[in-house]
């Protein structure tokens, strides 16, 4: 026992290194020969321990059989006389012999390589990580890199995918399996996700290493704000505007609209008061990703708008930006909805007689939704005008009449609707 825990090992790393198993080696330290399976196996279970602890292993034999109570009998070796031997003769190399053993020779590699390739096909690549050598680490505040390092097979391709980045970091092992690759940290949390691929068999590694480094954040900082959508002054066609960006050390984004009067060369109606500005969505708030990206779609009616952007910490400090955008709808995008019952339609596009409601008219289930697109104007008649709603250019303008009162409306921005008498 005293070898062994000098040469720094347990029973089990024994075990494993000399084939003999632990309840024996402990039998044999305990000199337990109860536990043994018989003397000869004994005598070579010793001398193989001793060789594996360093000793000599005669000296242990002996003392073995002293315990067991053996006389050390020292027998002379007897000296057999060597038999005359015949005078060697050269190597001759015939022919033949070199033919059989150049044809041994590639057997012999061409059966090594066919069970490499069998091993290299059957068994995936394996892929670790060695820096950094825990799987959460922080790093220093301010450090925008980290070298990884790992280990794999010769050749394999590694990957590090990263949120956030369309392609992930790509590096070939080298001879002896090593690789390393850069990767850029942010601040806060940045999770890597490390596998490999044989290029030759498209296998891929089953166990894939995942790697969280922290770059913690100044305690005082203020919260960073990165708006890539929409564009100040940007300009869209139907009111589907994305609000995307990017924040640092933020919980909490916050998107509001404003209306900032009508677009620009926006026609005015004719006649009458002016209309009333559309109403502003809610304000929305979400928190950032984990990567720090944020997306908040708003719905927005013709005009131009001011958005607002703002960014919060924890510690309540803020960052706001601002863009302006117009909305200005192309012709006219009448929306109508049957609610509440049952209605007759007949619809006229730029003064011509809609064919997907046709001539006669088309009585319309409740529930059910219609769009019209056209160019000057849509004039719409309805059997129930309480029950037909209508959004014009994203406003709603809800219904137009009494339940069971048939009416006609025309639709021609920007004037207001008008009824007529149309049938």
């Amino acid at each position: 026992m005293a070898a062994r825990e000098r040469k720094g090992v347990d029973l089990y790393r024994a075990e494993r290194d000399t084939k003999i198993r632990a309840r024996y080696l402990a039998a044999l330290e305990r000199g337990d020969d109860r536990e043994l399976p018989g003397a000869v196996y004994t005598k070579g279970f010793l001398r193989n321990y001793a060789l594996y602890l360093g000793l000599d292993p005669d000296d242990v034999l002996r003392q073995w059989r002293r315990e067991r109570g053996e006389a050390a009998l020292a027998t002379p070796p007897l000296a057999v006389p060597r038999p005359l031997e015949a005078p060697r003769q050269g190597l001759t190399f015939t022919p033949g012999v070199v033919v059989a053993a150049l044809l041994t020779i590639a057997v012999v590699a061409f059966v090594g390589y066919l069970g490499l390739q069998l091993v290299r096909f059957a068994k995936p690549p394996t892929v670790t990580v060695t820096e950094p050598p825990v799987a959460v680490v922080e790093v220093e505040e301010g450090t925008a890199e980290y070298t990884l390092r790992g280990l794999s097979e010769p050749g394999v391709t590694v990957e590090v995918q990263a949120p956030g980045r369309d392609q992930p970091y790509r590096v070939t092992a080298g001879p002896d399996g090593t690789w390393s690759v850069v990767v850029e940290l942010r601040r806060g949390r940045n999770e890597f996700v490390v596998t490999a691929k044989d290029p030759e068999t498209g296998k891929v590694a089953e166990a894939p290493v995942q790697v969280l480094i922290n770059v913690p954040f100044p305690v005082v900082a203020a919260p960073t704000l990165t708006v890539d959508s929409p564009a100040d002054g940007a300009t869209y066609e139907n009111g589907a505007v994305p609000v995307e960006g990017r924040t640092t050390n933020a919980v909490k984004v916050t998107v509001e609209a404003a209306y900032a009067g009508p677009a620009s060369g926006e026609p005015q109606p004719s006649g009458g008061p002016s209309p009333s500005p559309p109403p502003a969505p809610e304000p929305q708030t979400t928190e950032p990703a984990d990567d720090g990206t944020f997306s908040v779609p708003l719905d927005l009616t013709t005009g131009r708008w001011t958005i607002t952007i703002t960014a919060a910490s924890a510690e309540n400090r803020t960052v706001t930006l601002r863009r302006t955008v117009e909305v200005s709808y192309r012709g006219v995008t009448l929306v109508v909805q049957i609610k509440g019952g049952r209605a007759w339609l007949k619809v006229w596009v730029d003064d011509r007689v809609d064919p997907t409601v046709g001539a006669a008219g088309t009585v319309y289930r409740d529930g059910k939704t219609l769009t019209f697109t056209g160019q000057r104007s849509v004039e719409v008649r309805t059997g129930s005008s309480g029950v037909t709603y209508f959004t014009l250019n994203g406003v709603s303008l809800g219904r137009l009449g009494r339940v069971g009162v048939p009416e006609t409306w025309r639709f021609e921005p920007p004037n207001p609707p008008v009824r007529t008498d149309r049938r």
